[in-house]
């Protein structure tokens, strides 16, 4: 009987603390602090982001927006991960390859208000939406976040820039030397197809594939379905050197 009433004591104690901690106020968006274009700024103002936007669950291949698109709001990728491309035809440009925290959108909330590519769920993803007025609202009342969104704006910018400079003037074993080693996990890269990399590489599919086959027989590397393995990791690292 003592033992039962103890054990009912700490129940009800436990009960008790639970429902203290839920009534305590948490910030539950840690990606906003995380994100650069909102880092370093008063938790009061994080804290109103949260309160004017909302979170969803999207699956692998979601289309958030496409180019020419009028701007839907600005996106941050809480989980998951997101790519932006263009295409010409069946070719596609990729402009960044984005993992969470990350904000994406960002040229539908400044000028024209239209997206100049499209944005497309990888895996599976949490995506946190600020609408177009809630967007508004908040440039107005934080001018800093409209110089950091247009700082974003420019960075991706010079990065597509700088990636077709090397697609003009680099050969294309370097560049395909230099992005095997960038999306290598250890010695393996895994779940690329060459249709992949040739998009990544801004070429046509049997050009990767020709280009991979020159380091498979040169034994750098061995290729496997959706895999690949770096055999010599120190010659596959000069082959990226070489211009």
């Amino acid at each position: 009987m003592f033992e039962n009433t103890a054990r009912l004591k700490e129940r009800v104690s436990n009960e008790r603390r639970l429902n203290t901690r839920s009534q305590q106020p948490v910030f539950s968006s840690l990606s906003l602090h995380a994100t650069d274009l909102f880092k370093g700024l008063p938790t009061s103002f994080l804290r109103e982001i949260e309160v004017r936007s909302e979170v969803q669950s999207f699956q692998k291949g979601h289309t958030f927006f496409k180019t020419g698109q009028r701007g839907q709001g600005l996106f941050l990728l809480e989980k998951g991960a997101v790519l932006t491309f263009r295409t010409s035809g069946v070719k596609k440009l990729i402009i960044a390859e984005l993992t969470a925290p990350a904000i994406f959108g960002e040229m539908g909330c400044v000028g024209q208000c239209l997206y100049h590519c499209s944005a497309q769920a990888t895996e599976p993803s949490q995506v946190r939406i600020i609408s177009p007025p809630n967007v508004a609202r908040l440039l107005e009342e934080f001018p800093a976040l409209t110089r950091r969104l247009l700082d974003l704006v420019s960075q991706r910018f010079v990065s597509v820039l700088m990636d077709l400079d090397a697609t003009s003037f680099r050969q294309l074993i370097p560049r395909l030397a230099g992005l095997l080693l960038q999306r290598a996990e250890g010695e393996l890269v895994r779940n690329v197809t060459h249709k992949e990399l040739a998009e990544h590489l801004r070429v046509y599919r049997e050009s990767a594939t020709a280009a991979l086959g020159e380091l498979k027989k040169a034994g750098i590397i061995e290729i496997r379905r959706k895999l690949i393995q770096i055999l010599h990791r120190e010659r596959l690292e000069r082959a990226a050197r070489e211009e």
